[in-house]
């Protein structure tokens, strides 16, 4: 799984989302990306609600495809 295709998915499933992947550790390291989300249904959840709905989002990718995320949530006031 590269890293468009793991930004599409969370695109997809969580509505008005913006994912940017990357891989910070080895360009081609395809197993641990780094995942920052900007979504407004970030908006009054707190920050491990935020990674959940992610960590939702990605489903069983998170045990096959994906070995590590570090990942970011922002709502889009944080964003800016």
């Amino acid at each position: 799984m590269d890293e468009d295709a793991v930004a599409e998915l969370i695109e997809t499933e969580l509505p008005e989302a913006q994912a940017t992947v990357t891989t910070p550790r080895d360009p081609d390291d395809d197993k641990h990306y780094a995942v920052r989300v900007v979504s407004p249904a970030f908006e009054g959840e707190s920050l491990v609600d935020q990674h959940q709905l992610v960590h939702d989002a990605l489903g069983d990718h998170l045990t096959r495809d994906i070995h590590a995320i570090e990942l970011t949530t922002l709502t889009p006031e944080e964003a800016e």
